[in-house]
């Protein structure tokens, strides 16, 4: 069935390679152009290519200065390793507990923070008489725990009776 359409239209096909052609062409002339580059394109090399090799040359002065300066300061270095060893990791230890005091308060400060606003929320009255009421409630608990252990300390101390005496301790007689 294709070779009766090429036959029958022979124009189509020619038209098709032409298309093909003028496609690949337009590909070719995008990567390749024809014309020189333009005056934009000059100006900007030109200006580009002081600039960049000023800046190549220093970085280069930069590394070598680097280097002779290493190779000054190792033996200084190997000297007074036993001073600046110590002297680098308690400089290094003082920033760190600066670093971490600052990150511990700023995060009291939030948690603080954190609390009071769900004080707030949770309840319709203000957190400080939220947090009285609960302190003496607290208190109350803790009062109630203490004189259940004394009543079971003084259960236990009546069962046992004089001849169950704790270790180390003397028995006491009554006088």
């Amino acid at each position: 069935m294709d070779r009766d359409r090429d036959r029958l239209h022979p124009r189509q096909i020619q038209v098709h390679s032409d298309q093909q052609t003028h496609r690949y062409d337009g590909g070719a002339k995008s990567l390749l152009p024809r014309n020189g580059p333009s005056t934009g394109q000059v100006l900007a090399i030109l200006t580009l290519l002081p600039v960049g090799g000023t800046l190549l040359g220093l970085a280069g002065i930069t590394l070598v200065g680097s280097l002779i300066g290493l190779a000054v300061a190792t033996p200084l270095f190997v000297i007074f390793s036993p001073i600046l060893l110590p002297a680098a990791i308690l400089i290094a230890g003082t920033v760190t507990a600066f670093l971490t005091s600052g990150a511990f308060g700023l995060t009291g400060l939030s948690s603080l923070s954190w609390v009071f606003n769900s004080f707030r929320q949770a309840t319709g009255q203000e957190p400080l008489d939220y947090a009285k009421r609960r302190v003496q409630e607290g208190t109350m608990y803790v009062g109630e725990k203490t004189k259940q252990v004394g009543e079971t300390i003084k259960s236990k101390a009546q069962e046992g009776g004089p001849h169950e005496v704790g270790a180390g301790a003397t028995p006491h007689t009554k006088t």
